[in-house]
């Protein structure tokens, strides 16, 4: 599998990175996690807007999801080809209505549907095509999930938002690459079922065997050096800090 990280930035776009969002590829098929505030500017950097084959949205958040909106844009009213086919869309109970309220202005409330085929997330195992994927709802003031990719005997593992829970330490279990968010500041901030920090990223990393952790969703007002110090300060793998362009081979 190719992972590129296409933004990264928590809760919103920094002066290098927009919000979450990231390409998953193996076999031609091209997955998409999240598509955050600025992301579709930034995919098309690595992709074609149309070459897309789903998307999975961990969350409703605005930082995760809230360019979908534009990306229905391009699908809905492409004129050079004729409107696109409906992509699947994987999302918590409420996507639609979630995107079409933020959109607002939509021709019908229908019209989201004729672009985007939304799939309700639950938290189980299926396939979306070559990936053979695990989703876990994990801990956040919202309904969000954390997702387990695998294909060709290898996989990696999307935080999504997420405080401290089992069912991320069940997820991120001897996974090649940990995707994980590192909103807080050990010792700074201790909100429970929020977010995590750079040492909790790392004790996941380091209790699961991970082989290697990624840290991601920093914030701008968040020190990113202080939680990859952090981070590695529990765990001895491989840690790096996500940023826009980065790409991995699973």
């Amino acid at each position: 599998m190719k992972l590129t990280v296409v933004g990264c930035s928590g809760s919103f776009p920094s002066a290098e990175s927009a919000c979450s969002s990231y390409l998953v590829e193996a076999d031609g098929f091209r997955l998409l996690l999240d598509m955050g505030n600025g992301a579709l500017g930034e995919l098309q950097r690595h992709v074609g807007l149309y070459d897309l084959d789903a998307i999975f949205l961990s969350h409703l958040h605005a930082d995760h999801c809230i360019d979908m909106c534009a990306y229905f844009v391009a699908r809905f009213y492409r004129h050079e080809g004729g409107r696109c086919a409906a992509i699947p869309v994987y999302g918590p109970e409420g996507t639609e209505k979630r995107l079409t309220t933020a959109y607002d202005d939509v021709p019908d409330e229908r019209s989201m549907s004729e672009v985007f085929d939304f799939r309700t997330l639950k938290s189980g195992s299926f396939t979306i095509g070559p990936f053979t994927v695990r989703t876990e709802r994990v801990s956040h003031p919202v309904e969000s999930y954390g997702i387990r990719v695998e294909h060709g005997g290898r996989s990696l593992t999307y935080s999504g938002d997420t405080g401290a829970c089992p069912e991320l330490g069940m997820l991120a279990e001897g996974t090649d690459l940990f995707l994980c968010e590192a909103s807080f500041t050990h010792g700074k901030e201790d909100v429970p079922d929020l977010h995590l920090n750079g040492r909790e990223a790392g004790e996941f990393a380091h209790g699961g065997r991970v082989g290697r952790l990624v840290l991601t969703h920093v914030p701008p007002w968040t020190d990113a050096r202080q939680n990859l110090a952090d981070a590695r300060a529990v765990y001895d793998g491989p840690v790096d800090l996500a940023y826009a362009g980065a790409v991995y081979e699973v």
